[in-house]
């Protein structure tokens, strides 16, 4: 068996019967999810307490979906979720220890700075706490400690979106990053150009939206060969439409990830294509696979990354996307 059919059997093996949960997945540092939400049966197992923590920043309706999913696995699985989260590295790390100081029953985690991390997941595992990676740290995962990790290969995630734009003939896309020195984001611009040389990197500040507009529209206005420009997340690259329109630029727009606006986007012929990750399954699956440790002692992926993308949505598929974007489970 190749490297990723195993992984696709992995993934296969975690498909369960999902259950409705009606939660919210606004913003804020914590938010317990019980399970008191949702029809169905819930796991006779005792309730156990999961933590899961993320980079996540604030309006960013990327994690909105991974927390969705979370939540969903929490209710099937007899989980006291808590969700934390702080795009700022070191305070993402006094998260994760205070999760240790809480004994919480296992911790998901998201690597996207894993040297400021490194020591704490360490703290966790020494003090017997299963800790499972998801979404960024796909290389550095094992290393630090988790058991596996659930997320797209953002190398390959990127290649991918650099063929498809080679194949259609575009030279001089422009890449935007929103977050300096995050391991993921960098590593799928580096994927893109692999693909197609004339690659620039754009570097924005995105927890201001108003600044990323005004960079962008800037560097298109001063880069009139540029074909394409690429956002790394959907609040990235509905803002990016913008700086299209305002630089009076006519590069297409390109993106990673999506939301039920990217695919709307889409479908409207606004965004020429997206590579989705499925962030839902994300959140789903690190719950879960915590819950089957704790339950049987079950390590999901066999010390390997569990792939949850990359997945090509555009023209041809956007409209059946769409609908389950519109239900927050895309």
């Amino acid at each position: 068996m190749t490297k990723y059919s195993w992984r696709r059997a992995a993934l296969a093996a975690l498909a369960v019967p999902l259950l409705a949960l009606s939660a919210c997945s606004g913003g804020g540092k914590a938010q317990d999810a019980s399970g008191s939400g949702g029809g169905g049966q819930v796991a006779s197992t005792p309730k156990i307490k999961v933590a899961l923590i993320t980079h996540a920043a604030a309006g960013d309706t990327f994690w909105d979906i991974v927390r969705k999913g979370a939540e969903e696995a929490a209710a099937k699985d007899n989980v006291d979720l808590q969700y934390l989260n702080d795009p700022e590295a070191g305070r993402q790390a006094q998260l994760v220890q205070q999760a240790i100081d809480q004994k919480v029953d296992g911790i998901a985690v998201t690597l996207a700075t894993p040297d400021a991390l490194k020591d704490v997941v360490k703290k966790a595992t020494d003090a017997g706490i299963p800790v499972v990676s998801l979404n960024a740290g796909e290389d550095v995962s094992a290393q630090l400690g988790a058991f596996t990790h659930f997320g797209s290969n953002e190398k390959l995630a990127g290649e991918a979106v650099g063929a498809k734009l080679a194949s259609e003939g575009f030279k001089h896309p422009i890449c935007v990053i929103q977050q300096q020195g995050h391991v993921g984001l960098e590593n799928r611009c580096a994927g893109v150009k692999s693909k197609v040389a004339g690659t620039e990197i754009l570097y924005v500040n995105g927890q201001d939206m108003t600044s990323v507009q005004s960079t962008a529209t800037a560097k298109l206005q001063a880069t009139k060969d540029a074909d394409v420009i690429i956002g790394l997340g959907a609040p990235i690259t509905i803002t990016l439409l913008k700086s299209v329109s305002d630089a009076g630029s006519s590069a297409k727009v390109a993106s990673f990830d999506l939301n039920a606006e990217l695919a709307q986007d889409i479908v409207d012929g606004k965004v020429i294509f997206t590579v989705d990750q499925q962030p839902w399954l994300q959140g789903y699956m690190s719950v879960d696979a915590l819950w089957q440790n704790k339950r049987g002692g079950f390590k999901i992926g066999g010390g390997q990354p569990v792939l949850t993308g990359p997945t090509i949505v555009d023209k041809s598929n956007a409209s059946d996307v769409l609908k389950f974007a519109q239900q927050g489970v895309r």
